[in-house]
């Protein structure tokens, strides 16, 4: 049980000394100390007066060693994004951290994209990857970077690196927005989703490409999910050009205009 270390690192992210929390909780600092070094457990009362407090799950608070979540996931907790409380399971993000203790952006690239389909909650496989930092990304926010391998989401080109926001609760996936998904069957995929989870338990996922059929992916065989932030590629999406013919059709029908206004200007002129 993490109870005991929870509430102490809770507390310490709040700047709370354990005499003004004990207050705040209606109860007493040697009570509160006793809890944060184990020496007395709490009861089911005591566990949902925490629980209110800090709006985090009793099932979080006592299952779920805090001290191992990053930065932003621990602010997506204190923020009431805990999955606890929708009946769903907490994922913990492998991550690394710069020299400051900021979260860096993972760079997932064609090469390491098969490795990273077993990796991804590795530690040590994730530690391997190159970082970089983007400074009008938010701070408190988990983003990774991933190189787009095919056609499937023109205009955005082929080798693109994609940059995405770590999804906590699969929930918040809104139908129409773009994603990257991690499943162990399909791998990384770039797509638009169509989030029925509540009624069905998976998502329809479509490429902008029309040439792509949607496909489903069942909740089940979900791994990560990251919310489309933006891109980088040195290539300029091909533009959208009319057909040559429909140049031509615009054009003559323009013509047409043209000579049907002189035509009408001219009977005017002799009718007066």
């Amino acid at each position: 049980m993490y109870f005991h270390s929870n509430i102490k690192l809770l507390r310490k992210r709040r700047n709370k000394t354990q005499d003004e929390l004990a207050l705040l909780l209606n109860s007493k600092r040697s009570t509160l100390s006793g809890y944060e070094n184990k020496v007395a457990e709490p009861g089911i009362d005591t566990l949902l007066i925490f629980s209110r407090y800090f709006n985090i799950a009793v099932d979080t608070l006592i299952k779920i060693n805090l001290e191992k979540l990053t930065d932003s996931q621990l602010h997506q907790l204190e923020n009431g994004d805990d999955v606890y409380l929708q009946g769903g399971n907490l994922r913990i993000l492998a991550s690394t951290v710069n020299e400051k203790n900021d979260e860096n952006i993972e760079l997932v690239n064609e090469k390491a994209r098969a490795g990273y389909t077993n990796g991804f909650a590795d530690p040590e496989y994730i530690n391997e990857l190159p970082v970089f930092q983007l400074p009008f990304l938010s701070k408190e926010r988990k983003y990774r970077t991933f190189q787009l391998n095919g056609d499937s989401m023109l205009p955005i080109p082929n080798k693109a690196w994609v940059t995405g926001e770590f999804l906590l609760d699969w929930n918040h996936i809104k139908t129409g927005e773009a994603y990257i998904i991690l499943t162990l069957d399909e791998g990384i995929v770039f797509k638009i989703a169509e989030n029925i989870i509540k009624d069905e338990s998976k998502l329809t996922l479509y490429s902008l490409n029309p040439m792509y059929d949607p496909f489903d992916v069942r909740t089940a065989d979900i791994k990560e999910v990251w919310k489309f932030v933006h891109f980088i590629s040195q290539d300029i999406p091909e533009p959208v050009l009319p057909e040559n013919e429909l140049v031509r059709t615009v054009a003559g029908l323009k013509k047409e205009v043209h000579e049907i206004k002189n035509k009408l200007s001219s009977e005017t002129e002799r009718k007066n």
